[in-house]
């Protein structure tokens, strides 16, 4: 993210700073060409991700088990973040200026859970931009992104939207012509499960290496104050994560291979060191058979930072 200079300044709740408008974002960010990105999944880069988080499930770490150790639910951002660089350092093929690329908030994050990523796996994540419409704060695009095993058989399938915050489209909206299915169950009933989480003063340090992602705002104050964010913040990956593992273990018995499906908000940002809260509310069985459990995590200002966040838990499939 990075302030534009220009004419119309547009808040922005979502990050809480004001952005400036520039040139519209061009239909032609549906033709980006990025190439597959390929990358061979290491237990140290799993377990790594999985102690960033504070997570000490045996099942990311304990070798000794007779079933493979796995990576933790969420683990599919690591793979998938080369690819959306990519895909940012082909924007001025379409005419974007760097500046504009950066104005970009990552707003929802939906993924599609086929198995839990090992240890082992060769992974390939192919990235498409698929839609481009007009919202209140700017441009919204949607990017999805398949990562498939070296089997060619399909490991996880994202769906995010980005905001450029202040930029409109040229004027043509062009929808997702397969967007994810409606969550079913979503309703919120009885009495939440909440836990209070301490983020520490290094959490966003730790959690660029140990997750091999790299962006500034979140670890340099120069950077991120540049920006306009007051100073640096924690991933939303990082904290949407939290949340996952809250409900792995409040209602999963602690088995991260049930989770089939992640989906939530990008609402407010996490400053460190504090104190996030996360509400698991109890689950709701479905026809299909699956339960969808909703979740959301406070930051210490008692303001959503993952909102409307949902996961969806079936039956043992590994």
């Amino acid at each position: 993210m990075a302030s534009l200079p220009s004419a119309i300044s547009v808040p922005s709740t979502a990050v809480g700073i004001t952005l400036t408008k520039a040139m519209p974002v061009p239909s032609a960010l549906l033709d980006l060409a990025v190439d597959p990105v390929i990358h061979d999944i290491d237990l140290r880069w799993t377990m790594a991700y999985a102690a960033a988080l504070g997570d000490h499930n045996d099942r990311y770490f304990d070798t000794m088990r007779s079933n493979t150790v796995v990576a933790h639910p969420l683990f599919s951002v690591c793979p998938e973040w080369n690819a959306i660089v990519a895909s940012r350092s082909q924007s001025s093929t379409i005419g974007m200026t760097t500046a504009e690329v950066l104005t970009g908030v990552h707003a929802t994050h939906d993924v599609t859970i086929h198995r839990l990523v090992r240890p082992g796996d060769r992974l390939t994540t192919q990235l498409q931009i698929v839609a481009l419409t007009d919202i209140g704060p700017g441009a919204k695009a949607t990017t999805r992104l398949i990562t498939t095993d070296a089997d060619g058989q399909e490991v996880t399938a994202t769906t995010q939207d980005a905001i450029y915050l202040g930029i409109p489209t040229d004027g043509t909206d062009h929808l997702d012509p397969m967007p994810p299915t409606v969550i079913a169950g979503s309703n919120r009933t009885g009495d939440p499960t909440t836990f209070s989480i301490d983020i520490a003063a290094g959490a966003a340090h730790t959690y660029t290496d140990c997750a091999r992602i790299w962006n500034p705002i979140h670890t340099d104050r120069a950077v991120a104050q540049a920006a306009g964010l007051p100073d640096i913040i924690l991933h939303g990956t990082a904290t949407l994560a939290h949340g996952v593992t809250a409900v792995v273990n409040a209602r999963a018995n602690g088995r991260p291979e049930l989770v089939r499906r992640i989906a939530g908000r990008f609402a407010a940002m996490v400053r460190m060191p504090s104190m996030i809260t996360i509400n698991v509310w109890p689950g709701t069985l479905t026809p299909d058979g699956t339960t969808t459990v909703p979740f959301e995590v406070l930051n210490a200002q008692g303001d959503a930072a993952v909102r409307d966040g949902l996961i969806v838990l079936g039956e043992l499939r590994e």
